[in-house]
């Protein structure tokens, strides 16, 4: 995980704006495609972060690696099937930030190759390798984290498309007391082996499939 000082947290500011921003349009974007007016009709379906902020979730996001931004209020009964609806709007937003980490790391495996091509050395792209995993990290650690199965995350939107009705909404009505669990095992730390061995999965997933890619070219 990125550390903890006033450097780290400068940059990560940035960072952590377009990954929350990215997760929440694709949430409301996918909603939106599915006969959803709400998001649009809530002024969710921008890119401008101040519209999906919330203030703990991102503070959270800044100093561990992994919060929640204001959810996308959206109205499944304009869904065909609403718990399929719910899963495909719920999985976006995931979704998003695993396109966005790969977006980071195929642009700097881009400028690499170029570097090497045009006879530069690829030590001038210093700056963009770090920007690029921090980048690349700070969504993994996001989708990650959203993809826990445990309600109000996204996992468990996902997981309620496999479940029995009865057992989905037993699950729905302990939301509340799901999200204080979650906010004490995040500032405790307890989530960060679980967080830190899917970003590990899917960062070092990525970084073997461009560095192929990589190799074929030269």
């Amino acid at each position: 995980m990125v550390g903890f000082n006033l450097i780290n947290i400068i940059i990560n500011v940035p960072i952590t704006l377009i990954a929350l921003t990215g997760h929440e349009f694709a949430h409301g974007w996918v909603s939106t495609k599915l006969g959803d007016p709400t998001p649009e009709r809530e002024g969710r379906l921008t890119l401008n972060p101040l519209a999906h902020l919330d203030p703990v979730g991102t503070l959270l996001m800044i100093l561990t690696g992994f919060g929640w931004a204001k959810p996308v209020g959206v109205n499944p009964s304009y869904y065909k099937d609403t718990k399929k609806g719910m899963a495909l709007t719920a999985i976006a937003g995931p979704l998003a930030n695993l396109i966005m980490a790969f977006a980071a790391l195929l642009i700097y495996a881009i400028l690499h190759v170029l570097c090497i091509k045009l006879g530069f050395g690829t030590s001038v792209l210093n700056g963009v390798a770090t920007f690029a995993q921090l980048f690349a990290i700070r969504n993994l650690c996001f989708m990650v984290f959203n993809i826990i199965p445990i309600p109000p995350l996204d996992g468990a939107k996902v997981l309620g498309m496999f479940l029995p009705n009865k057992a989905y909404y037993t699950m729905l009505r302990y939301e509340r007391y799901s999200m204080l669990l979650i906010m004490v095992l995040s500032l405790t730390g307890v989530l960060n082996g679980i967080i830190g061995t899917g970003v590990n999965f899917f960062f070092n997933g990525i970084i073997n499939l461009l560095n192929s890619a990589i190799n074929l070219i030269l």
